[in-house]
């Protein structure tokens, strides 16, 4: 696999106070990779660089050959680059369909003279159709997304986020707990869509506190603490390291309560 996204010696301080300290790696394409570690890790900071909402005081991250730090953050979608946040964001006066009607049509530019209404009506259902949301019922689509349960409205999010890529298939999804406030039958459905993604060609980096989550779910692992890098690889590999253990996992933490065999 070809690398498409490569972070290099990342720094970020507040108030003197080291939250990412020279951070390193890189991702392929179609790759799901997860990053943990404690609170105060460093990994919602890293995000807030990545995506646009902060800016590191050094360092560089490339996606397919490209800077994207220097691109500011309502540009990085147009290359491709999306992210979705720890609490669902979604526009909750508007129903699920003008939800993803807004996003595809701010791609095109929005006009004061033009409807929501009949804005990228196909386009909008074609993405309905293909993150499943069409099984909520016709109600539940129609109305404001104000009425949504907690989960569907983190999967509008994603969907959202994947509609105002270019193309989905060969852009870069960062994913703040994708599965965090679900259920533990909505997370597996939720990990279980995102899998399908980077089947399609997605990359997806994500954080996540729920280990269900991440093993058995990514294909490697990032493990931050204090700001920096302590461990990576597969999830076998992650499970089974010493510090990791010790400061994060737990010494008791067995694969099979997060669906991995040893």
């Amino acid at each position: 696999m070809s690398v498409v996204f490569s972070v290099q010696n990342l720094q970020k301080k507040y108030a003197g106070v080291a939250a990412l300290q020279g951070l390193q790696f890189e991702l392929h394409a179609g790759e799901c990779v997860a990053m943990i570690g404690p609170n105060g890790a460093g990994k919602s900071t890293c995000f807030g660089c990545l995506a646009g909402q902060q800016q590191p005081d050094a360092g560089q991250a490339m996606w397919r050959g490209q800077s994207l730090l220097s691109v500011p953050p309502h540009l990085r979608k147009n290359r491709g680059v999306a992210r979705t946040f720890q609490v669902a964001q979604v526009f909750e006066a508007l129903t699920v369909i003008e939800n993803l009607q807004l996003v595809l049509q701010i791609a095109q530019g929005v006009s004061a003279f033009q409807a929501l209404a009949e804005c990228q009506v196909d386009s909008a259902w074609d993405w309905i159709d293909k993150m499943g949301l069409r099984a909520w019922g016709a109600h539940a689509l129609q109305s404001s997304a104000a009425h949504l349960s907690y989960g569907q409205k983190k999967r509008l999010e994603l969907c959202m986020a994947l509609a105002g890529l270019p193309d989905a298939s060969q852009g870069l999804l960062l994913l703040d707990e994708p599965a965090a406030g679900l259920s533990s039958s909505e997370r597996a459905d939720m990990m279980q869509g995102i899998q399908s993604l980077c089947q399609n060609g997605t990359t997806v980096l994500y954080t996540e506190h729920n280990m269900d989550a991440v093993f058995g779910v990514a294909d490697r692992v990032l493990v931050l603490m204090e700001g920096r890098l302590v461990a990576e690889g597969l999830p076998q590999e992650v499970a089974a390291n010493p510090l990791v253990r010790e400061r994060y996992l737990g010494t008791s933490f067995h694969l099979s309560k997060a669906g991995l065999h040893a």
